[in-house]
C-alpha cells in the first residue's frame, strides 16, 4: 500500500441487517465490485458460504479507510474473525491526474455529488492509466482464520461492501486514498483556480478555449461555471411558516343555510383545504431552501453536497380517490359515512381503501381497486424479477392469479405489481385481500412484509 491517505479519512458503517432475498448490488459499479471478487476467488464454495454469511447479517460494523476495509465476521457457531480486504491506493501523482479529469467535466462532479459513479469518468481515468474500479486480483484478502484465498469471512465482507458502494461511490474513492471531504475540498480548490484563471490552463495564462467576455476580456465557459458552481455561497434562509395551518372560520351562524348546504361539511372541507395549502407552502419553501443551498449545483445534506431533488408533479385526484383521501384524514365517523356513501363504496370497501391510501396514496388505491394486465414485455420483466429475487432453494411457490397478481401457494399472501414496477404486499383477510404494507422495488421484500404482517396486520 502506498499510504497516501489523509489523516481522518476513515468511515465506519454500522452493521447492515440481513439481506434475505435481496440482491447485493444493483448499480453498475456495485456489480463491477462483485465481479472483481468473483473473478479473483479460486473457490466458488467459499464465495457461496460468504454470500450466506452476508445474507444472514453475520458481518459487523465495516471500517473503510485508504487501502483497506475491515469488519468482524461471525461463523454460525458464533466464532468471530477479523477480516480485511486490501485495495491498492493511488499515488499522489495518480490522484493529481484523477482530480484534473474530474474538474474537466461538470458532469463528473454533478454525478458524484448525486451519489453516482459517472461511467465517463471511469472511462477517462482508464484512458489515463487509472483503474478506478478493481479488477482480477485487486481485492487482497487477509483473515484471522488464516485462509490464503478469499474465505467465507472476507467474501461476506466484500458482499456487504457492495451494498455500501451502491449507496455511495465515495466509499470506493476512500479505498483508493481520498475521503469525501478531502476530495471535495481539492475539487473546490481546482475549480476556483480555473475560474480565477479564466480557463483550463495550469498557469496564469487563460486557456485557449476560454470564452471571451465584455470588452474582450477572457470569460468563463458555461461548463466551467457549472463545475465550479458549488463554490458560490448559499442564499439566505427562506422565511419561516407557521407550524400548523390557521383555523378556518366557523359557519355556525344564526342565518339558516340554503337547502342542500351543510355548514359542518363545509367547515370540514375548508379545514382540509387550509391543511393542504399549508403543506404545499411548506414543501415549496423546502424545495426553495434546497435550491438556495445548491445555488452552485448542490445542497447541504448530511454533511455532504447533493443536488436538490426535482419537484414531482402528480395527476389530479378523481372524485372517488379524493373521497378516500378525505376519509383517511377525517376523525369524524359521520364524515366518513357520507364519503363512503357518496363514493359508491360499502363500509368494508372504504376501510380497505383508506388502509391502502395510508400505505401509498393514489398509487396504492389503484392497485387495490383496479386490475391491469401487463403486456408480454412487462410480464417477462416481472417473471425475471420474481426469479432473481430469491436463491434457488429459498424461492416460494407463486402462481399468477390473473392480471398482475401472484399468490403464494400454501399461504394467504399475495404480490401485486403496480404499473410503475413496484410490488405491493397483500394478505387474505376473511374473504377479501387486504393491503399489508408499502410497496417495494424488490418482490422478496414485499412478500416478507406481507408475511410479517400476519392475520392481525391484514385486518388492522
Amino acid at each position: 500500500m502506498s499510504g497516501h491517505g489523509h489523516e481522518g479519512d476513515e468511515r465506519t458503517f454500522a452493521a447492515l441487517p440481513a439481506a434475505r432475498g435481496a440482491a447485493f448490488a444493483r448499480t453498475w459499479w456495485g456489480l463491477a465490485w462483485l465481479k472483481a471478487l468473483e473473478d479473483t476467488a479460486l473457490d466458488g464454495q467459499q464465495l457461496k458460504a460468504g454470500r450466506r454469511h452476508a445474507r444472514a447479517g453475520a458481518v459487523g460494523a465495516v471500517s473503510v479507510r485508504p487501502g483497506r476495509i475491515t469488519a468482524v465476521v461471525r461463523d454460525r457457531d458464533g466464532t468471530a474473525y477479523r477480516s480485511d480486504v486490501l485495495v491498492r491506493e493511488f499515488s499522489q501523482e495518480e490522484w493529481e491526474r484523477l482530480l484534473d479529469l474530474a474538474v474537466d467535466s461538470a458532469g463528473h462532479i454533478a454525478a458524484l455529488l448525486d451519489r453516482e459513479m459517472p461511467p465517463h469518468l471511469v472511462e477517462d481515468a482508464a484512458a489515463a492509466g487509472l483503474d478506478l474500479l478493481p479488477g482480477i486480483g485487486d481485492l487482497d484478502p487477509a483473515c484471522g482464520c488464516e485462509a490464503w484465498d478469499h474465505c467465507p469471512h472476507t467474501s461476506a465482507l466484500c458482499y456487504q461492501v457492495a451494498r455500501l458502494l451502491d449507496e455511495d461511490p465515495f466509499v470506493l474513492l476512500l479505498m483508493r486514498g481520498r475521503g469525501e471531504r478531502t476530495l471535495l475540498d481539492q475539487l473546490q480548490e481546482r475549480s476556483a483556480a480555473r475560474a480565477t484563471h479564466g480557463g483550463r490552463g495550469a498557469d496564469d495564462t487563460p486557456g485557449a478555449d476560454a470564452a471571451e467576455g465584455p470588452g474582450g476580456m477572457p470569460g468563463v465557459s458555461a461548463e466551467e461555471a457549472y463545475a465550479a458552481g458549488f463554490l458560490v455561497p448559499p442564499l439566505p434562509a427562506p422565511p419561516g411558516t407557521q407550524e400548523t395551518p390557521g383555523r378556518s372560520p366557523s359557519l355556525d351562524t344564526e342565518t339558516e343555510p340554503e337547502p342542500g348546504v351543510d355548514p359542518a361539511a363545509l367547515e370540514f372541507l375548508a379545514s382540509d383545504a387550509a391543511g393542504r395549502a399549508h403543506r404545499m407552502l411548506v414543501e415549496a419553501l423546502a424545495v426553495g431552501a434546497a435550491a438556495g443551498g445548491a445555488s452552485g449545483g448542490a445542497a447541504a445534506h448530511g454533511g455532504s453536497l447533493v443536488p436538490a431533488a426535482p419537484t414531482v408533479r402528480t395527476a389530479p385526484l378523481t372524485v372517488a380517490q379524493d373521497a378516500v383521501r378525505l376519509a383517511s384524514d377525517s376523525p369524524m365517523p359521520w364524515i366518513t359515512a357520507r364519503l363512503t356513501s357518496g363514493s359508491g363504496r360499502t363500509r368494508a370497501e372504504m376501510d380497505l381503501a383508506t388502509r391502502a391510501w395510508g400505505f401509498g396514496g393514489a398509487a396504492a388505491l389503484a392497485v387495490l381497486e383496479e386490475e391491469w394486465t401487463p403486456d408480454a414485455e412487462a410480464l417477462a420483466w416481472a417473471g425475471t424479477r420474481l426469479t432473481e429475487a430469491w436463491e434457488d432453494d429459498e424461492r416460494p411457490a407463486l402462481r399468477r392469479s390473473g392480471g398482475a397478481r401472484w399468490t403464494q401457494v400454501g399461504a394467504e399472501a399475495q404480490l401485486r405489481l403496480g404499473e410503475d414496477g413496484r410490488w405491493w404486499p397483500y394478505l387474505k383477510s376473511g374473504a377479501r385481500w387486504s393491503p399489508a404494507g408499502p410497496a417495494d422495488r424488490d418482490p422478496a421484500t414485499a412478500l416478507a412484509t406481507a408475511l410479517a404482517a400476519g392475520p392481525t396486520g391484514a385486518g388492522g
